[in-house]
């Protein structure tokens, strides 16, 4: 989950990061009240996840209250990149910059570690500054037993260049960015710039911040951080029923009983999908391995209830789960949606394999169900999905 601004801000503050004063709003009457309270002058910033924000327009200076209140009513409602501004956040006007650093942690799963990659030249994207001139850039592994004391900060600092008059004080940083990257159950915390003041001091002027969604057991307090703005309805759906379920762009829908089951379910139907009208899969839904008559009634609810659906591909492997219990559940599944008044249009093809797919086969042939159609394979299941899709189009 990547975070706002504003909430990246926040948490870098609740962890001792040195930032600068802000608070988030949502019309422009409230930016001249929230300048007040900053003594009279505003950075007005746009508040979408996705960079270039000052080229776009989406962040200005406010010399008065009135200008805040103009900077607000411009970029709420802005288009940046695809993304729509709902909020600004009006930030503390930083002292006189002298320089401006990048700094951050993220996990490297290329290399199953964490990394620190720092350079004295912030203020622009990294991966600019990577491709012109790489030996400003230090990427640093770091262990996840040892983490950044004092020591690793200070090498960090020392591959990077920092000038000496704020090693320290950018080391300090460091373990407090590293503190806020652990106890966050982070796989990003960025800071660009680092900004160094006329005053020497060393303050995070911008941030970026993605959470391992996976972590969010420990941390119920998440759950305010989600934007339910631009959450899409059906993954909202989703989650709250407990599914993993993730929109896509196509016509059949997918039901599969593990990730990577479902990941291949989807390349066999893009594939088969180009011989028909190239219709693709319209989500990935993984029921997990106790595919109860409940949990295949929710997810066949959330996917029937996408309108971009034609048809549906339920591909399950019995193992833990025998295909028996699988084919019960789907035909309990129908009747619930049926008994709960919402009508079942769409037809579904059903491949079943492994552990009792033959009386599991044999129950879904017994109940007959006129909008179910029964493939033993799999590549066999797609195409007939994708050739019922492209029928309805």
């Amino acid at each position: 989950m990547d975070l706002f601004e504003y909430q990246a801000r926040d948490l870098f503050a609740k962890h001792d990061v040195p930032v600068l004063a802000g608070e988030v709003i949502d019309t422009p009457e409230a930016a001249r009240a929230a300048t007040e309270r900053l003594g009279g002058k505003s950075v007005v910033k746009a508040q979408v996840k996705v960079g270039g924000r000052g080229k776009a327009g989406g962040v200005k200076l406010a010399a008065t209250t009135d200008e805040a209140v103009e900077h607000a009513t411009n970029i709420l409602g802005m288009d940046i990149k695809g993304h729509t501004v709902h909020k600004v956040m009006i930030a503390e006007t930083a002292p006189e910059i002298l320089e401006e650093y990048y700094v951050s942690f993220l996990l490297d799963r290329a290399n199953r570690t964490f990394l620190s990659i720092a350079s004295v030249e912030g203020g622009m994207e990294i991966e600019e500054v990577a491709a012109t001139r790489p030996e400003a850039v230090a990427k640093i592994a770091i262990d996840a037993i040892d983490g950044v004391d004092k020591a690793k900060a200070q090498e960090i600092v020392a591959a990077a260049k920092f000038p000496a008059e704020v090693a320290d004080k950018v080391a300090d940083v460091l373990i407090k960015l590293w503190d806020t990257f652990v106890k966050s159950d982070a796989l990003l915390v960025e800071v660009n710039p680092l900004a160094k003041v006329a005053s020497g001091d060393v303050i995070a002027l911008d941030g970026k911040v993605s959470l391992d969604e996976n972590a969010e057991f420990r941390h119920p307090e998440y759950e305010e951080l989600h934007d339910k703005e631009a959450a899409n309805p059906l993954e909202a759906a989703a989650k709250a029923k407990g599914l993993n379920y993730v929109k896509l762009e196509g016509e059949v829908g997918i039901i599969g009983n593990g990730a990577g089951l479902v990941m291949s379910t989807l390349d066999v139907v893009a594939y088969a999908g180009e011989a028909h009208k190239n219709v693709k899969p319209a989500n990935f839904l993984d029921i997990g391995g106790g595919a109860s008559a409940e949990v295949m009634a929710n997810g066949l609810e959330i996917i029937l209830g996408d309108p971009d659906v034609k048809s549906v591909f339920v591909n399950v492997f019995g193992g833990i789960t025998a295909c028996d219990a699988v084919a019960n559940g789907i035909v309990q599944a129908l009747e619930l949606l049926e008994s709960k008044g919402e009508e079942v249009t769409k037809p579904l093809v059903v491949r079943l394999d492994g552990n009792n797919a033959e009386l599991g086969r044999q129950i879904l042939d017994d109940r007959n169900h006129p909008l179910v159609q029964r493939v033993d394979t799999m590549d066999g299941a797609a195409d007939k999905a994708a050739e019922l899709a492209a029928a309805a189009k």
